[in-house]
């Protein structure tokens, strides 16, 4: 089965390492990865994507939770949560641009330059609306190069991954 974990961690220098290394080091696969500031600097979040059941899933959380660096692990695996991927796609019309527009038309995909017979678009939605427009520009020859962020998500409403400076009392973050 496919989870989503979303990771709050030290911004520190090491700290990916360590998560990616303990994956490695148990023979977990991580399917995609993203990792990015939060709204406080000393903190990342960390989404990763990987399949299994619920038992190695909740190995992995636990796993995750004992290193240094985590603050707080989510996986957002059958709870409600926004999900979002980009990718950048350029592509080589075959014949006319037309057919390019109608492929991209149902997936609001923006274009962000061209040359030389090619063209640059932007593509943000699901991973699954990415598969299936990525697997028509394939099917069409127009496909030339891609490369994609992986899945970035969020809870909605209040619930979520947050970290506050001060929680337990003190002014001072310790991770």
């Amino acid at each position: 089965m496919r989870h989503v974990i979303s990771v709050l961690m030290a911004n520190e220098a090491g700290a990916l390492v360590r998560v990616a290394g303990m994956f490695s080091q148990r023979g977990f696969n991580i399917e995609t990865l993203n990792v990015g500031p939060t709204e406080d600097a000393t903190v990342s979040r960390l989404t990763l994507v990987t399949h299994g059941t619920e038992d190695v899933v909740e190995q992995i959380n636990r796993q995750l939770l004992k290193l240094v660096d985590v603050i707080d692990v989510l996986d957002m695996t059958g709870d409600a949560h926004l999900e979002r991927e980009l990718a950048l796609i350029k592509v080589r019309p075959r014949e006319d641009d037309a057919a390019i527009d109608a492929l991209a038309e149902p997936y609001d995909v923006v274009e962000l330059g061209g040359d030389a017979g090619q063209r640059t678009l932007q593509f943000v939605g699901s991973g699954e609306s990415l598969n299936t427009f990525v697997a028509a520009l394939e099917d069409a020859g127009a496909l030339v190069e891609l490369a994609r962020s992986g899945a970035v998500t969020m809870t909605p409403g209040d619930a979520g991954l947050h970290y506050e400076h001060g929680a337990s009392g003190s002014d001072d973050a310790t991770f």
